[in-house]
């Protein structure tokens, strides 16, 4: 016979997934208009180079600029998300971040540009920790991973629509038209997403102890998990690479493959954009099933992944400008494999951090991983350019540079992006060898009654 606890689990499971689906197709939609927004800088970076005659470091900052706020709003963000309606968070900040999106379009300076996309990141920044907590509350863990990887699969679509839709328009019209027309279909998704119902914390889990309150420091809390820690790591090693391939890769293909502003950014979409809907799907399968298999199931598929991702992008960077076809069939490789990381990664944080604190320690990884990541790869990058093109203009004894000398400093600056990716793969391996003695210890506080709610869990191993 069940027990009233199991009874009452049960009911509210069924009543929140009455809501799951349709949850779910919107919060993807959601986040792929997040990342359609931020792709945008990266479309058009060739035209505003040269109309305001910018640096590579200054096309990084612009990059960057969404971020800075991005990351520290996210903090407080993340606690609202564990504390307040997480739909209505939700529609505030998609509403926020659209009408940014169209000041950006109306900039008339690199500094005009750079503080619109400053306010875009105070809206962006309510996206993640509110839907990751919201999809931990509406499915079970053994659907977790799929359900993450569909929500996730707005990052792939939404760059690849950001590199092909917004290529052409800029192509077609102005560098200004992608931001006024991204600006629509977010405000209809801020409306809609007062639709999505508000399930309870903890829904789907079936400890006793699930809905509890960790009634401590829970940025402290979070922190002294081992396999947060190393989670959060990997997210800056991960969002560097990230954010410097998506920034820089239309302006490589243009400067050092030849290619016009319109093919470069179709090809950016598809060895960056398309390629994550097969990563993202097949890789929730394959970390859900290796959960069933090994405790650090997921963080093992995601590890491998990554140590084939690194070899891929490194031999693709060696081709000789104008091979093209060999650079998009190796880096098409690397980056689906890439895509492996947001399945895994996200689940497992949800799998050692309680449900009262996942929006926090959501909030808590992004705020590192675009501080200490995401942040820095379009400015690092853009800056290791830079200092690569100088260096080739004096070896040639040239007194200017020249297209084809920033051509030679982006190729030597991209080089970055598969040394971040193997330090990446330590990380990963290194977070495989806690995360079962950190499951196992929140299974079991989560199953205690009483006062132990106010303390963290420990070891029971």
């Amino acid at each position: 016979m069940s027990s009233p606890v199991a009874v009452e689990v049960e009911r509210s499971a069924s009543r929140s997934q009455k809501g799951a689906g349709f949850a779910l197709v919107l919060l993807f939609a959601i986040n792929m208009m997040n990342f359609f927004d931020r792709q945008l800088i990266a479309v058009v970076a060739e035209p505003i180079r040269k109309l305001w005659s910018l640096s590579d470091t200054q096309i990084g900052w612009l990059g960057t600029a969404f971020i800075l706020l991005y990351a520290l709003v996210g903090l407080p963000l993340g606690r609202l998300s564990d504390r307040w309606k997480r739909p209505t968070l939700l529609a505030a900040g998609i509403g926020l971040w659209s009408l940014l999106t169209a000041a950006s379009g109306m900039a008339w300076s690199f500094g005009s540009l750079f503080a619109a996309r400053l306010g875009v990141g105070v809206g962006e920044a309510s996206c993640a920790p509110a839907g990751n907590s919201l999809i931990g509350d509406f499915f079970p863990t053994a659907r977790r991973s799929f359900a993450l990887s569909v929500f996730m699969l707005g990052l792939p679509v939404g760059i690849f629509c950001g590199n092909y839709f917004g290529g052409q328009l800029a192509a077609a019209y102005s560098w200004r038209a992608p931001f006024f027309v991204a600006c629509i279909p977010g405000l209809l998704l801020g409306g809609l997403a007062l639709l999505i119902p508000e399930p309870r914390r903890g829904a789907t889990e079936t400890s006793a102890g699930a809905s509890r309150v960790y009634r401590g420091s829970p940025y402290l809390r979070v922190l002294l998990i081992p396999t947060m820690s190393w989670i959060i790591i990997s997210g800056a090693l991960f969002n560097f690479n990230q954010y410097a391939m998506n920034q820089f890769m239309p302006a490589f293909l243009s400067r050092y493959h030849g290619l016009d502003l319109k093919h470069a950014n179709i090809t950016s979409a598809f060895i960056l954009g398309a390629v994550g809907v097969p990563g993202l799907l097949l890789g929730g399968w394959a970390v859900d099933r290796a959960r069933k298999i090994r405790w650090n199931g997921r963080l093992l598929v995601c590890a491998t992944a990554l140590l084939i991702t690194t070899p891929c992008i490194y031999l693709a960077l060696n081709r000789p400008a104008g091979d093209l076809r060999i650079f998009m069939a190796l880096t098409a490789t690397g980056w689906m494999l890439n895509y492996v990381y947001y399945s895994g990664v996200y689940a497992a944080v949800q799998d050692v951090v309680e449900p009262s604190l996942r929006g926090t320690a959501m909030a808590l990884y992004f705020c590192a991983m675009y501080v200490f990541g995401g942040a820095l790869g379009p400015v690092l990058t853009g800056k290791l350019s830079d200092f690569f093109a100088r260096r080739a203009m004096h070896a040639a004894g040239a007194t200017a540079i020249t297209e084809q000398i920033r051509a030679a400093g982006l190729h030597s600056a991209m080089y970055a992006i598969p040394f971040c990716a193997l330090i990446l793969v330590g990380v990963l391996f290194a977070a495989s060898f806690t995360v079962e003695k950190d499951m196992r210890a929140l299974q079991h506080w989560m199953s205690e009654s009483g006062d132990a709610a106010s303390l963290p869990p420990k070891s029971i191993g």
